[in-house]
């Protein structure tokens, strides 16, 4: 008997294949400690990303000095390139980069990456495009926001169709695109958009988690242990459709007056929202534990955005074991099975959406199940399994690129 024979073959049976690491530039205009769902997600990935081995240079606009203090991405061996930086019209609080083509072909002829990832398509995105091409780089990209959807919120209808062919033009120029929901790639695709595949959103569902609920903050918003709390987590603004959230809570408050609606966030429609609901608590933007805690403080999460193609809020309220009712797109479409882990309206449906919010009120029972049953639904959001298909579409598109290294003078830089 070869016994030493017998345990090279163990260890070599045992051992896991592996992983080739892979250079990868991400490019995003936005990113923590900004607070928002594409900045949140982008982070999640990066970091992923380099659990799993590969090397992460990380290409966005440098944020202004009191909020760099908190920038960090959580992995000293992230390779971060900050880039000059001016404010989001309309969003303040927000950067996004300025064209830097001749800068970043400079940086990736230096240093050659296997792929770029693009996020956003600001001006920065717009300059990596270009860069990446003319490199012949292969380029993914993520499509996060629904830009066309906010014109008419912010009186800008007449550039939609605009709006739509420059993200068409973006996206098409790319290897390939990554949405986050089945119905956003059918919706794209019927408006000529090429090489989408689905790649959805996880949820940290321990942070997020029902135990964090605590009575004592709960009695600080004027709520007894057993009083309804409605609330809603997210920009207070035109595009989140809040008028229909104020819609529900005034029916509510008619059969339960001692109901609660709570506001986490901050935006342009605060003053308006508490001069319409003077009696809500605006509990301003809250992040972390902190956070957490909030969401589980709340018995029903009232989500009324149509602007969204996914919404983290609804992910995480689930994991938080708050009932969700919502409108059936986004998130909220792909995920809930109304009046089982949630309540759904039909799109644009806000008698519905306030009849189904009623019905979620006044069945304390149901409340619970549907509760129960999201937390479930949130559980099997894992971000490993996300970052894993993220990766999956990164790999695909280099391997579609490699046979044009063939060619003389085509050879990746070492």
């Amino acid at each position: 008997m070869n016994t030493q024979q017998d345990a090279d073959d163990i260890l070599v049976d045992d051992l896991p294949a592996p992983r080739h690491s892979r250079r990868l530039a991400v490019v995003t205009e936005t990113y923590p400690p900004e607070v928002n769902g594409v900045a949140m997600s982008m982070a999640r990935v990066v970091d992923g990303l380099n659990r799993r081995n590969h090397d992460v240079q990380l290409i966005r606009p440098r944020q202004p000095a009191r909020m760099a203090a908190q920038t960090g991405t959580g992995k000293p061996d992230v390779d971060e390139v900050l880039t000059k930086g001016l404010p989001v019209p309309l969003y303040p609080n927000l950067r996004m980069g300025v064209p830097s083509k001749r800068a970043l072909v400079k940086l990736w002829s230096l240093r050659r990456p296997d792929v770029v990832h693009i996020a956003t398509e600001g001006p920065l995105g717009w300059s990596a495009l270009q860069a990446a091409q003319h490199l012949s780089l292969p380029v993914t990209s993520d499509y996060r926001t629904n830009f066309h959807a906010y014109g008419k919120h912010y009186r800008l209808g007449l550039l939609s169709k605009p709006i739509m062919g420059y993200l068409r033009k973006f996206h098409n120029r790319c290897d390939a695109t990554m949405v986050p929901t089945e119905a956003m790639r059918v919706l794209l695709a019927e408006r000529g958009f090429e090489r989408l595949t689905v790649v959805g959103r996880g949820v940290d569902a321990q942070r997020f988690d029902p135990a964090r609920r605590n009575d004592a903050m709960r009695a600080g918003w004027g709520a007894g242990p057993d009083d309804l709390v409605m609330g809603y987590v997210g920009r207070l603004a035109p595009e989140k459709n809040l008028g229909a959230v104020l819609a529900a809570y005034e029916a509510v408050k008619a059969v339960q007056p001692r109901a609660r609606l709570v506001f986490v966030g901050d935006g342009p429609m605060r003053a308006e929202l508490a001069a319409r609901a003077p009696d809500a608590v605006f509990a301003g933007q809250r992040s972390g534990d902190d956070l957490a805690a909030h969401y589980a403080g709340l018995d029903l999460f009232l989500f009324a955005s149509l602007t969204e193609t996914f919404g983290n809020v609804t992910t995480e309220a689930m994991a938080s074991g708050c009932a969700v009712v919502a409108f059936e797109s986004a998130a909220a479409g792909e995920l809930i099975r109304s009046g089982t882990n949630g309540w759904l309206a039909g799109p644009g449906k806000e008698p519905d959406f306030v009849a189904a919010v009623r019905i979620a009120a006044l069945d304390a029972a149901a409340r619970r199940a549907v509760a129960d049953a999201a937390r479930a639904t949130a559980r099997r959001l894992d971000w490993a399994d996300i970052t894993a298909r993220f990766e999956a579409v990164l790999e695909g598109a280099i391997a579609r690129a490699e046979p044009a290294f063939a060619l003389p003078g085509l050879q990746p830089a070492a």
